[in-house]
């Protein structure tokens, strides 16, 4: 999982990238977390950043629980223990299962853009409608490359056009099966009952300008999550650490002041 450990204070962030990036995420925070902080840095299964390219399970990896095992398996692996995970987008829900199999992994989760469910359904406004979805995956699957650069400048945000640049030097290099198959796996995902059993205190952390990940869910998993909860609102795209990256080191660092 290409995992490394930089900086070397008392507290331990692990951040947890998102689909269709790398542990390069996070590079416009990593000097300023280094020099106070012990920050992880991982890769997970389907990032094109993988060398050399493992043989991709899709049946493995057809739900957020197998990553979860890959979380918590590289942490007791790396002896971590009471860490802060940052995770966006879909790692902020795999750290949620994750916490609920293993508390005492974690002291508290920082969920940066998570979503339990994309889909709407009465009641629930998920941000997607079906056929929204399926003409996503339909042109994911009739020409990835495609998809892909017409995909990211909206979701990053059209003004950020250097952070648009760096995400998709890991998405165009995604491979088209992994990507499909994990896009499937997360459009289509639903987690809410898992918000319930999550003890852990949390920050979520929601992008105003999302065009995934309405507002609306920000709150719903404020309303459901078991533990101590705060929302941060912030004026961003779906990837803050690419566009807002100093606005997501402020709350960290209330995060990890009001935590110690």
């Amino acid at each position: 999982m290409n995992a490394k450990i930089l900086g070397s204070g008392g507290l331990t962030l692990v951040l947890g990238h998102g689909y269709g990036s790398s542990q390069a995420l996070w590079d416009y925070l990593l000097p300023d977390l280094i020099k106070r902080y012990r920050v992880v840095l991982f890769d997970w299964s389907f990032s094109s950043s993988i060398e050399p390219s493992i043989d991709f399970d899709t049946s493995r990896y057809s739900s957020y629980g197998a990553f979860s095992e890959d979380l918590i398996s590289l942490m007791d692996d790396m002896n971590l223990r009471e860490v802060i995970f940052v995770g966006h987008s879909m790692a902020g829900m795999i750290g949620c299962i994750a916490a609920i199999r293993r508390p005492d992994l974690f002291s508290h989760l920082v969920l940066v853009g998570a979503s339990p469910r994309y889909l709407d359904e009465e009641g629930y406004e998920g941000g997607l409608k079906r056929s929204e979805v399926d003409e996503i995956l339909s042109a994911m699957e009739s020409n990835y490359q495609k998809w892909a650069k017409s995909f990211a400048p909206p979701l990053i945000g059209v003004n950020h056009p250097d952070s648009i640049e760096k995400f998709m030097q890991d998405f165009l290099r995604m491979r088209p099966e992994i990507a499909l198959s994990v896009g499937k796996m997360v459009f289509m995902s639903d987690f809410r009952d898992v918000l319930e059993k999550v003890e852990v205190p949390c920050t979520i952390v929601q992008c105003a300008d999302d065009i995934v990940v309405p507002t609306s869910v920000a709150h719903y998993m404020q309303s459901k999550i078991k533990g101590r909860v705060s929302l941060e609102i912030i004026k961003s795209g779906h990837c803050p650490p690419l566009t807002a990256p100093q606005l997501l080191i402020d709350i960290l660092d209330r995060v990890l002041i009001s935590g110690n």
